[in-house]
């Protein structure tokens, strides 16, 4: 027995180790990988404090999420004596992060001006209609042809021009050109390499891809779109690849030293874990939201069924530029917290759906449409609400968690029709993964609902491994050909349906959507102009007047009699 030296590591080889800082909606967390290997090393991870001070708002601390992260780096660290490594041979660091969720604060002091704003707040309603009263026919694609995306609560230029008009810190700090706007990963970086004395102000092409900003040809800020936002360009973080090295923290953390060589967008990141690097090739990610990214190579992909055209990385400063098509779910494991945390339909959402739902075979005809904050992809109706329906005196709790279940399989099915309409290659197998994926009962529904194989990701979290590879190679200790090579394990789930049954299923849901819109009160416009509020203003009084004079005339008749 060895009493002496560093305890074995596997294959008696030690290589170079690579750190992520994932920073998801509810969790930070930081994980340790191996060069070239998939199974996570060690990992710390902490949850962050969402808070809701108006119905549709979502908030977070921007300072609690650098504190996490260095937390979680100190615990994941520790854990690496007992696996015979040091912090010393942890070579470089990624970053992946949830997307659209803005941060504003002051160049010179790193403080931030407001609470970020997460991807799901809806609170800039007001805001997208002050923009579409500013395109031809208010034309919410209008600017897709630029940016890839559609004029919507979702994105950051709505949050970030929102800030500016409704936030006093932030307008001040605009005036006196302190005022730095990013994206999460852009928040961190800039904190971790030195902030105001020296932090680098950058963000990536994917993420930068989702603001409404970036040009998606030139990958630049588009100067037409930073002025119909109102946003100036010094605001803003620099564009750079998904894989090169950025710069070394200085913050006097336990991360000191260490350098940032790969930045990708939660999902992005996904896929490249999936190992979907191939054109034609899709994944999907179930968390709190849900999220289908289909790889269409260096083509640039225009929808026109209601998706999104994003990049899906860029592996260098001189490498080419890989786009996907996006379909975004706003509410997939949400529904499942709303029926535990609302209506006390379950305790444990993980084993609850599964167990309580498997005790009926069908959902009794009943369909949940969860648009509580509106519909994403491919819809994109932020007036759309939530509705349960098809109920009968017969109906149980089992049979409203499974459509809950169903609810997030028919979505992305909504996603994938619209996928096969516009590259016109249906898929032949979609790869998964996310926390939800744990529940073989959601995979076989997937797979059912869907009609084509779903093959689940033996490791649930596939971001964090993503942004590992595209950090590793960068640094020349990882290989992306090898990884494109790699055979990743899955759980295969087959379908088991007919089409006749899934199809008829499918329409009865389309039903259901259709009910579910127009429920939210459509406000008007801060935008309008005067004349066109003097003709709405005017018509209820015009009416009544109407029918004064045609009273009074009937009035006279019957006296004249």
């Amino acid at each position: 027995m060895d009493d002496g030296g560093d305890m074995p590591v596997k294959d008696c080889t030690k290589r170079s180790l690579v750190g992520v800082i994932d920073d998801g909606t509810k969790t930070v967390r930081f994980v340790i990988y191996e060069a070239e290997r998939s199974e996570e090393l060690a990992a710390h991870q902490l949850d962050k404090t969402e808070v809701q001070p108006q119905e549709g708002w979502s908030e977070q601390d921007p300072l609690e999420i650098i504190h996490h992260i260095r937390l979680c780096a100190e615990k994941a660290i520790d854990k690496l004596t007992e696996k015979g490594y040091s912090k010393d041979d942890i070579v470089t660091l990624g970053i992946t992060n949830q997307r659209e969720t803005t941060i504003a604060w002051d160049r010179y002091t790193g403080e931030p001006l407001h609470p970020a704003i997460g991807w799901n707040d809806i609170r800039t309603d007001a805001t997208v209609d002050a923009i579409l009263a500013k395109v031809p026919d208010r034309n919410k694609n209008y600017l897709k042809n630029t940016s890839g995306l559609p004029i919507s609560p979702y994105f950051s230029a709505l949050k970030m021009r929102w800030l500016k008009d409704n936030v006093k810190t932030v307008r001040r700090a605009s005036r006196d050109k302190r005022l730095m706007f990013g994206t999460v990963d852009s928040w961190i970086v800039w904190t971790l390499t030195g902030g105001p004395q020296g932090g680098l102000h950058i963000t990536d092409v994917t993420n930068a891809s989702r603001t409404l900003l970036m040009n998606l040809e030139t990958l630049n800020w588009d100067p037409m779109l930073c002025r119909l936002f109102g946003i100036h360009r010094d605001s803003l973080p620099q564009i750079r690849s998904s894989s090169e090295v950025y710069g070394v923290v200085k913050d006097r953390s336990i991360l000191d030293g260490i350098r940032i060589s790969g930045i990708l967008g939660n999902q992005q990141s996904a896929l490249v874990g999936q190992n979907c690097l191939q054109a034609g090739q899709a994944k999907n990610t179930y968390r709190s939201g849900c999220f289908l990214l289909y790889n269409t190579g260096n083509r640039r992909v225009q929808s026109t069924h209601g998706l999104i055209t994003t990049v899906a990385y860029k592996m260098g400063p001189n490498a080419p530029t890989v786009y996907a098509l996006e379909g975004s779910v706003a509410v997939a494991g949400g529904a499942m917290k709303f029926l535990r945390d609302n209506l006390k339909l379950i305790q444990d959402v993980a084993k609850d759906t599964e167990q309580i739902a498997g005790q009926v075979f069908s959902t009794g005809d009943v369909y949940f449409v969860p648009a509580f904050s509106g519909l994403y992809a491919p819809y994109w109706r932020k007036d759309a609400r939530g509705i349960i329906c098809g109920l009968t005196a017969f109906t149980t709790k089992h049979h409203i968690i499974r459509a809950a279940l169903e609810a997030v399989c028919f979505q992305t099915r909504d996603i994938l029709e619209a996928m096969n309409k516009d590259c016109g290659m249906p898929l032949s197998k979609l790869h998964v993964d996310g926390n939800m994926t744990s529940n073989d009962l959601l995979m076989q529904l997937q797979a059912d609902l869907v009609g084509i194989p779903v093959l689940r990701a033996q490791s649930w979290d596939m971001s964090a491994l993503g942004v590992a590879i595209v950090a590793g190679q960068s640094v020349g200790v990882w290989s992306i050909e090898t990884w494109r090579q790699h055979a990743t394990p899955t759980d295969a789930f087959l379908p088991t349906s007919t089409d006749d049954d899934r199809d008829a299923r499918y329409t009865k849901w389309k039903m259901a959507v259709q009910r579910s819109l127009g429920w939210a009160t459509v406000k008007k416009s801060i935008a309008m102009t005067e004349e066109r509020y003097k003709l709405l203003s005017s018509i209820p009084a015009t009416l009544f007047l109407i029918g004064s004079f045609t009273m009074l005339v009937v009035s006279n008749m019957l006296k004249n009699r």
